[in-house]
């Protein structure tokens, strides 16, 4: 926490304020503010707005990312280039670790289908969806699979691993000695650069090694954003100086979509010690049965839909009773629409990513990355919410589009309360403000959190 002055800045259409910062609270806004020797920020009569927060977002597959091969479009397009990539890994030995994989590159991988495109080192491919690894043979041996008790490793009519592992981020890096977690100091740096001041890590069922390093990380400042977790274990705890902990995350993963009656205790469970759930949802499939579950046994305030990547138009009403928050990744259409239009039915198009629809019927929106799987920078994020447009300049779901504010109150909303009220700069609230240059494409300028000025 830092005292700031921030000078000469707009707040909406209110021009030449000044924003006093103290204790990470706005105290005062107001013209010609006194100093008082606190550090200055000159605005330059640019906007201030509230800091941002990308709802859905995985701390550690994002800063590992960056040292990984990239193996699918547009970086890899087939199969020759998908091998040069992986033989182009730097080192001579130890793992190589690939991911963004599309089934257009090379088909559906095993461990066979890698072996053939590299069998030296070991090597572990995640699918772009963030769903899979496969491990060719060198890896299924480095990471002892064949010894493995998990249900995450498919394994063929003979017991063999196929090399392929569901949903095991956590597990999976244990598996693989001095697999320690990454580095989170890069990914604070960029999301300050992006006006991101608060994050939501959703990645599910966080292994207390995970969770450690993140609360190292915002112990050293490495991490300077706020952090709401989805992943802590139903009654786990988490330091009270480090993030806080959010609805519990739920997979209806498309894989393996759950027993009725199971999913029911599950969030009967959370929601008995006052705890909703944050259910991930990326078919039609996957939406049917959590709405039907949770019309059996209700709801509580906080309950959430994660992606929502395909909602039919029919159960907009029904999200609308059930009192659930939709946070929705519209990055998806201009990263991955032409792949859409050429591999989901066309019957589906109109459902992808919906936005207005669910706007229009009161069902609270809030907009995020689902970084690395999606595009980090915001800003990207609200332009396709705005257009619908696909690499290729092709509009998916014209109906859908939203103007440039209502995207922006998107990213606006509390950690606590994604969809909700959109914060505002006034006295009283936090100190997490971002300048922007005031164009139909803003830039960030600065970024401030906690009243000190971290970008």
């Amino acid at each position: 926490m830092s005292d700031l002055l921030i000078t000469d800045c707009s707040v909406g259409n209110r021009h030449s304020l000044d924003i006093r910062i103290s204790d990470g609270v706005i105290t005062e806004v107001g013209r010609r503010l006194a100093r008082r020797g606190e550090d200055i920020l000159d605005a330059d009569g640019n906007q201030v707005i509230p800091g941002l927060c990308d709802h859905h977002i995985h701390l550690q597959a994002l800063a590992a990312r960056r040292s990984s091969v990239e193996c699918g479009p547009p970086a890899v397009r087939n199969a020759h280039e998908l091998a040069a990539a992986l033989q182009g890994s730097p080192g001579s030995d130890g793992w190589v670790r690939g991911v963004g994989y599309f089934e257009s590159v090379a088909g559906d991988l095993d461990r066979d289908a890698l072996d053939h495109l590299h069998a030296s080192r070991p090597v572990r491919i995640q699918h772009r969806s963030g769903a899979m690894w496969v491990l060719n043979t060198a890896g299924v041996v480095a990471a002892r699979l064949g010894q493995a008790d998990h249900p995450g490793v498919e394994r063929d009519g003979a017991g063999r691993p196929t090399g392929r592992v569901w949903r095991a981020d956590s597990w999976l890096r244990a598996q693989i000695p001095g697999n320690s977690p990454p580095s989170l100091r890069d990914v604070g740096t960029e999301l300050s650069r992006l006006g991101v001041t608060a994050v939501t890590d959703a990645t599910p069922d966080l292994a207390p090694e995970s969770t450690e390093s993140i609360c190292a990380a915002i112990s050293l400042g490495d991490i300077p954003q706020r952090v709401h977790l989805l992943g802590v274990p139903l009654g786990a705890s988490v330091p009270s100086t480090g993030p806080t902990v959010g609805p519990y995350k739920i997979v209806l993963a498309d894989s393996g979509l759950p027993d009725l009656e199971q999913l029911a205790t599950l969030i009967e469970s959370a929601h008995s010690i006052g705890r909703p759930v944050a259910a991930h949802s990326v078919s039609r499939e996957a939406l049917l049965i959590l709405l039907s579950v949770l019309g059996e046994i209700g709801t509580i305030p906080g309950d959430r839909i994660e992606h929502g990547a395909l909602i039919p138009v029919e159960s907009i009403t029904e999200i609308n009773r059930l009192g659930l928050a939709v946070v929705t990744q519209p990055g998806f259409i201009a990263d991955r629409g032409d792949d859409y239009l050429e591999h989901v039915a066309a019957i589906d198009h109109q459902d992808l990513y919906r936005c207005r629809s669910l706007l229009d019927a009161a069902v609270p929106v809030a907009f995020s990355s689902d970084a690395p799987y999606g595009p980090l920078d915001p800003w990207s994020v609200i332009a396709a919410s705005q257009t619908r447009l696909t690499p290729a300049g092709t509009v998916l779901g014209g109906a859908e589009t939203i103007d440039y504010n209502t995207a922006l109150a998107a990213y606006l909303g509390s950690p606590e309360d994604p969809g909700g009220p959109p914060r505002r700069v006034e006295v009283g609230a936090a100190g997490d403000l971002v300048l922007i240059s005031p164009t139909q494409s803003p830039s960030v300028l600065a970024t401030v959190i906690g009243g000190k000025q971290i970008y």
